[in-house]
C-alpha cells in the first residue's frame, strides 16, 4: 500500500512537515506501507518552506519592521537559478507576531513586508510570489507601500502614514 500524507501546519503547535511526520510514523505503527509526506500551506504560516521545499531555494534572515512597528527578524526565499522571491507576509506582520493583549488591526502594519521586497530587489530579484495569510494587519497595503516610497493622502489633502510611522 502507498500513502501519501499531505497536511497543513496545524496552528500553534506542528509545521507541516512535523504534522505529516507524526501521521507517517502512525500510519508505519498500524501496517506496513510506503508513506510519502508532501508538505502543504494555505499561504500563511510555513508557506516559505514549503515552496523552498518543491521549487529549490534558499533563505535570507533580514531585520525588519514588525506589526506593531518593532523591529523583528524575517525570512524570505529566493527560488535557484531565478530572480524569484517567496514572501511570506506572516514574517514581517505575522498575528503570530503580535501578543494576544494587543491583537488589534487599528495598530498593526504591513510596513515590514515592504522592507522585505526592498532588500529582495536588492538581491536582484524581480518576480515575487506572496503568501499572504496569517496577517495580524488590515492597512489594506499601505504600509508595505510606504516602505517602497508611495505615499498616500486623505480627501483634505494630508498624508496617511502607517501604523509605523506614527
Amino acid at each position: 500500500m502507498k500513502v501519501v500524507v499531505a497536511i497543513d501546519s496545524l496552528k500553534g503547535s506542528l509545521s507541516s512537515v512535523e504534522a505529516g511526520m507524526a501521521i507517517k510514523e502512525g500510519i508505519l505503527k498500524a501496517c506496513d506501507a510506503e508513506v510519502i509526506v508532501k508538505p502543504l500551506a494555505d499561504g500563511g504560516e510555513g508557506t516559505l518552506d514549503v515552496l523552498l521545499s518543491g521549487m529549490g531555494g534558499r533563505k535570507i534572515q533580514t531585520e525588519v519592521t514588525g506589526p506593531l512597528g518593532d523591529k523583528t527578524v524575517a525570512y524570505y526565499g529566493i527560488i535557484d537559478g531565478k530572480k524569484t522571491a517567496v514572501i511570506e507576509i506572516a514574517q514581517a506582520a505575522g498575528i503570530k507576531l503580535v501578543p494576544g493583549d494587543r491583537l488589534n488591526p487599528l495598530y498593526t502594519t504591513t510596513y515590514g513586508v515592504g522592507e522585505i521586497i526592498k532588500d529582495a530587489i536588492m538581491h536582484g530579484c524581480r518576480d515575487f510570489i506572496v503568501g499572504i495569510g496569517g496577517s495580524a494587519t488590515n492597512d489594506g497595503g499601505i504600509g508595505m507601500l510606504n516602505a517602497l516610497g508611495y505615499e498616500f493622502f486623505d480627501s483634505e489633502g494630508n498624508a496617511v502614514k502607517p501604523v509605523e510611522t506614527i
